[in-house]
């Protein structure tokens, strides 16, 4: 698994719209992996980045959730719970594996990497997803990735 200071992969991949999206981590990014979409945990965690998404551009940070799911998935998974966020589809674990974040029985473990000027800034493991969209956007400000209000 990446740590933080390690430089940061590119890493391609479809978007909910299937949209091809390259990501190169030059600016601050958020890169938030997931289980499964429609799962309760899961679900959680997406309304929680959801509902902090006007704060997370103001500060000019891009948000993405990655799961194993495709393209699909997702599309149903914003639709369902009308979310904004960017989610990345990672059927084949790639953009999982280029981050080290283990793909056990088909899903990705719930990691979460701040990223910033192509490298990892820093990495959550364990992750609780009640309330961990407002602790990484605190935390950007903490480590004064991102300037406070």
């Amino acid at each position: 698994m990446l740590q933080a200071t390690d430089e940061a992969p590119e890493v391609t991949a479809a978007d909910h719209d299937g949209e091809t999206v390259t990501l190169s981590f030059a600016e601050p990014t958020v890169l938030y992996f997931y289980p499964r979409d429609d799962t309760p945990g899961c679900t959680v965690e997406a309304e929680g980045f959801d509902a902090e998404l006007a704060a997370y551009r103001d500060a000019g940070v891009a948000v993405y959730g990655v799961s194993t799911d495709d393209v699909e998935s997702h599309a149903a998974f914003r639709a369902k719970y009308d979310l904004d966020i960017d989610l990345l589809a990672d059927p084949d674990g790639e953009v999982a594996t280029a981050f080290g974040v283990a793909v056990e029985g088909g899903t990705a473990d719930r990691v979460t990497y701040v990223l910033a000027d192509g490298e990892v800034k820093r990495v959550y493991r364990g992750v609780d997803p009640d309330g961990h969209a407002r602790d990484v956007l605190q935390d950007l400000v903490d480590d004064g990735v991102v300037a406070g209000e």
